[in-house]
């Protein structure tokens, strides 16, 4: 009888903990289900031009011509969407001084990241931004063919940031475009054997400024 009572024991100890592993496992199951993604994600950088920027463009994500989100590209123009919805959805770009851009049919997949690599870059719109025009001489003010010709910004602390060069040609002329937005550059000329010469340019807009630098010799 106690041998009975004690086998009886056992299987009811048995099943009870069969029971038990058996939520267990399917709570876990559950819980794993639950877990899995629901959304995606949508990653991509834009290109510029040279001299522009690719910082602050603004990138819209659409679904047909209905706005999702928006967001904008940081100083190397990378973007990204988050917890997006999955199915297809179209991008436009958008900056003064750079023509709009648009891209159509990312497919996004719960899980997935589309990484947008190609197609995006931005061509600068002609008419709405800034020229720098300008022309290098020699003392003698003979047009001055093959100076190098250095653009920089003159930042708010009065540091100055290098942001792109020309070399004059045969009538000693250069040209920089710009972004339309009030700034200061300076324009610094350079040939073997003179002396470098400088003049600053206020942009305050989309139009053409005009400059002249005179190349002297060198002091021995």
């Amino acid at each position: 009888m106690p041998r009975r009572k004690f086998l009886l024991t056992t299987l009811a100890a048995f099943f009870a903990a069969s029971a038990i592993y058996a939520a267990g496992a399917a709570a876990q199951k559950k819980s794993k289900k639950q877990e899995e993604p629901t959304t995606g994600a949508i990653s991509g950088r834009v290109r510029v031009e040279a001299g522009m920027s690719a910082g602050s463009v603004l990138v819209i994500l659409r679904r047909g011509d209905v706005e999702v989100a928006q967001t904008s590209t940081n100083a190397k123009g990378e973007f990204a969407f988050r917890d997006v919805e999955p199915g297809s959805y179209g991008l436009t770009f958008r900056k003064q001084g750079l023509q709009v851009g648009r891209m159509e049919h990312a497919e996004v997949r719960a899980g997935k990241t589309v990484n947008i690599k190609e197609g995006l870059y931005l061509p600068i719109d002609e008419g709405s931004i800034a020229f720098i025009r300008g022309s290098v001489f020699s003392g003698s003010g003979r047009s001055f063919n093959g100076a190098k010709v250095e653009l920089a910004r003159i930042e708010e602390d009065g540091s100055l940031k290098k942001l792109d060069s020309r070399v004059s040609n045969a009538t000693g002329s250069f040209a920089f475009r710009l972004p339309p937005v009030r700034a200061r550059y300076r324009l610094t000329a350079k040939a073997d054997g003179m002396e470098p010469a400088s003049q600053d340019v206020e942009v305050e807009g989309a139009a053409i400024y005009r400059a002249a630098l005179s190349l002297e010799p060198a002091r021995k």
